[in-house]
């Protein structure tokens, strides 16, 4: 790989790895949210129907309801002048969070009654289904907040994968030789469902293998050539890092072109049973809500 082009990679690397970064810790900090409900529920001194614990209920309801503003911004027209649809889910996405985390601090992790079980359990099963609907979501999205992605918007996007790998990799033909093996066995057609499915669920173990596999060849056959022009640690450590992030961004595009299809008929396929879960978790609220100032 040329220097210019494994500068160009070393530059680009650590802005890429930053949203990586972020994704990779939504799902501990949902986990510490818990953790925390879970220490509140155990050592604070209050009970669900106490002062404190009605007024984290109406805060936790009250959260769970704005999460509907987002879908319906999307349906009324008079609402999608109000501000840029970005704020809206990330108030949605935060809504989502905090309002499980309220209830569970104020149900302190206990079934009073039946309808309060029903709406917990129910609850939480929107919470989780969100958490699965995100992980799809930014498969088929321009990041987190971005509008939905065609196939070919995204196969232009990951250019990689069909564009010049022979000019950046002509002094490893071995890197260049696994790379397109894997593109190939990524990108050909299932022989069967069973095939299919099999593939998507283990392309992602197959590419981080490719890529351990890639990078220690890379810096094997970089250090010869960099032994051999004398360059700079510095320089070698800018172009090792830049060859890392170029394999890595060939292998992810492959996966991603190669899993696209499957990721949009699961979002499809997870929309139609998340809405009724919502609904359930709505009408359950309103039955306990009831139940509790009824009695």
């Amino acid at each position: 790989m040329h220097a210019s082009t494994t500068y160009q990679y070393a530059q680009t690397a650590q802005d890429k790895a930053a949203p990586a970064r972020h994704g990779r810790l939504f799902l501990p900090a949902v986990a510490a949210l818990v953790g925390a409900a879970w220490l509140a529920s155990r050592y604070a001194d209050y009970t669900p129907g106490s002062d404190l614990g009605y007024s984290l209920g109406v805060a936790g309801g009250i959260a769970l309801l704005l999460v509907f503003l987002y879908p319906l911004r999307k349906r009324l027209r008079f609402m999608q002048a109000w501000g840029a649809s970005k704020g809206w889910f990330a108030l949605h996405m935060a809504c989502g969070i905090a309002g499980p985390f309220l209830i569970l601090v104020h149900s302190r992790f206990q079934i009073g009654s039946i309808n309060a079980g029903v709406a917990l359990a129910s609850m939480l099963l929107v919470a989780a289904s969100g958490i699965v609907g995100r992980f799809i979501y930014v498969r088929i999205h321009h990041g987190l907040y971005g509008t939905k992605m065609t196939l070919a918007q995204l196969q232009a996007e990951v250019g990689l994968s069909t564009g010049d790998l022979h000019s950046k990799l002509s002094f490893a033909p071995q890197i260049e030789q696994w790379l397109r093996e894997f593109e190939a066995i990524a990108l050909a057609r299932p022989r069967n469902v069973l095939h299919g499915a099999w593939r998507f669920l283990s392309l992602g173990m197959r590419g981080h293998r490719v890529c351990r596999r890639c990078t220690r060849e890379f810096a094997r056959v970089y250090r010869m050539h960099a032994r051999a022009f004398g360059w700079e640690a510095a320089q070698q450590r800018r172009h090792l890092a830049g060859g890392k992030a170029f394999i890595e961004d060939f292998v992810a595009g492959a996966q991603r072109v190669a899993q696209f299809s499957r990721y949009e008929r699961l979002f499809a396929l997870w929309h139609v049973l998340h809405v009724p879960f919502v609904w359930m978790m709505l009408l359950s609220a309103i039955a306990h809500v009831v139940a509790v100032h009824a009695y």
